[in-house]
């Protein structure tokens, strides 16, 4: 208890002090971000910056072709992918396929943690926005847009980072899973929206950094929060709250009953979604 207790002593004292080290954007998503938010960016310009990283190229021409986005045309350069895809959705996809890059550790305890959430976060991520799917056909509600959503997903547990970035530097009293889950548990909440605020993320953003574990935090009306709690709870967390979780779903008004979640076209929509991240 001790060490645990010396762990989250650091974090805290750090957080305090403001020399909690952040991890920042990948340096590719960071220009496709800024360029997205030129007033005068075109379609052209968009496809050079995505164009200087060969493995996001890639990965946009990969997703323009999905079912992900429902075409038959394939594509086959990036500017055809950024036509398709269009400017407002580039700026959160181009960020979400850049996230796997944070997800990386040469410590062997510290490395299978990150697998591991990186696994269980796109688990999430698919059903996140399998659920928003099958709402907004039941619904027609389109306030909520899936690349949006699927940026949510893919950020919720990114407080984890800074942990495990912090107990790799002092692998040899903090790389335990005791001690790291329980930081993991007290503190990724905190850190986490530290992280989307350091990265200029809008509010909903923040909000399910910091919130999706707190089931007492409710927004009014459907939110980005909601569908990341009902992913994740589908995906098996939230395993003693789940009827809640399910309920509230129903009671909000974001699907009519469970067995759309229990359907063959929800686990079609939800594999879709993964092959966007192979």
């Amino acid at each position: 208890m001790a060490t645990e207790n010396a762990l989250l002593t650091i974090l805290v004292e750090k957080i305090n002090n403001d020399t909690l080290v952040l991890p920042t954007l990948p340096a590719i998503a960071l220009k496709v971000r800024r360029a997205a938010d030129d007033p005068d960016i075109n379609l052209n310009a968009m496809a050079d910056v995505i164009s200087q990283d060969p493995s996001l190229s890639a990965r946009m021409i990969k997703i323009s072709n999905s079912a992900y986005l429902g075409r038959s045309v394939k594509v086959i350069s990036a500017q055809q992918a950024v036509t398709r895809i269009g400017l407002r959705q580039i700026k959160n996809i181009s960020t979400a396929l850049a996230m796997e890059q944070l997800f990386v550790s040469k410590n062997p305890i510290v490395k299978e943690y990150m697998s591991r959430i990186w696994a269980d976060t796109i688990e999430i991520v698919a059903s996140s926005m399998a659920a928003l799917q099958v709402h907004t056909k039941q619904t027609k509600n389109r306030a909520l847009n899936l690349d949006s959503m699927m940026l949510a997903a893919l950020v919720h547990n990114i407080g984890v980072l800074p942990i495990l970035t912090e107990a790799e530097r002092h692998a040899d009293v903090f790389a335990n899973p005791t001690f790291l889950n329980v930081a993991i548990d007290k503190m990724a909440g905190k850190i986490g929206a530290s992280i989307m605020t350091e990265w200029g993320f809008e509010p909903e953003f923040v909000n399910v950094a910091q919130n999706w574990k707190d089931l007492s935090v409710i927004s009014d009306d459907v939110s980005y929060l909601d569908l990341v709690r009902l992913g994740a709870t589908l995906c098996g967390k939230f395993e003693s709250h789940k009827e809640a979780v399910f309920n509230a779903a129903i009671e909000k008004g974001i699907v009519d009953n469970l067995s759309a979640l229990l359907s063959d076209e929800f686990d079609e929509l939800r594999d879709s979604a993964k092959l966007i991240f192979q």
